[in-house]
C-alpha cells in the first residue's frame, strides 16, 4: 500500500473509532436522533451520512465492494438504535480498509474514477478530502452530544498517540 494510503488508513481508523465512541456517549437511542434549534441533522444522521459516504466513495468505487448508497435515507432516518448506527460505521471501516488496500501510486495520482459535480480530482486528493469530511462531521456529532446531554467531557478523541497506527 502506498504511504499516503497507509497514513489515510490510520486517520480513518482513528476517526471512525472516535465517531463510534461519540455514538456510544449518547445516553439512549432517542437522544441520538434529536437536534437543537438551527441544526437540521442529528448525530445519528451525521453518522449514517459518513458511513454511506465512505462505503460508496472508498468501498464501492475504489474497493469494488458492491455497496449501493441511498444518500436520502442517511438524512431521512429519525430513529434507530445506537447499535445499528455503530454497525454502519464499523461496516464503513471494513470497506474503507478494502478500498485503501486496493490503491497503488498510479491510482492515487489518476483522476478519481467517478465524476463529482463535474470534476475529477486526483484520487489521492479526493480521499484526503473524505478524511476531512469525516472529521468535520465527527466534530458536529461531538458538539451535538455535549449540547443534548449537558456532558462537557470528551469521549476520547483524536490524540497524537493515535497517529502511531
Amino acid at each position: 500500500m502506498p504511504p499516503l494510503a497507509t497514513d489515510l488508513l490510520v486517520l480513518f481508523r482513528r476517526d471512525l473509532g472516535c465517531f463510534i465512541r461519540e455514538i456510544e456517549g449518547f445516553p439512549d437511542d432517542a437522544t441520538l436522533w434529536r437536534t437543537v434549534p438551527g441544526i437540521s441533522n442529528s448525530a445519528g444522521n451525521l453518522a449514517l451520512h459518513v458511513a454511506g459516504n465512505l462505503r460508496h466513495f472508498v468501498g464501492a468505487v475504489l474497493g469494488d465492494t458492491g455497496y449501493l448508497r441511498n444518500r436520502e435515507a442517511e438524512f431521512a432516518q429519525r430513529e434507530g438504535s445506537r447499535a445499528e448506527v455503530i454497525a454502519a460505521l464499523e461496516a464503513a471501516l471494513r470497506e474503507v480498509e478494502r478500498g485503501l488496500q486496493a490503491l497503488t501510486e498510479p491510482i492515487l495520482h489518476a483522476p478519481y474514477p467517478q465524476v463529482l459535480m463535474g470534476h475529477q480530482p486526483p484520487t489521492g486528493r479526493f480521499v484526503v478530502h473524505l478524511s476531512a469530511h469525516l472529521a468535520f462531521h465527527l466534530g458536529q456529532a461531538g458538539y451535538l452530544r455535549r449540547t443534548l446531554t449537558g456532558v462537557a467531557g470528551t469521549t476520547g478523541g483524536m490524540g497524537i498517540a493515535d497517529l502511531m497506527g
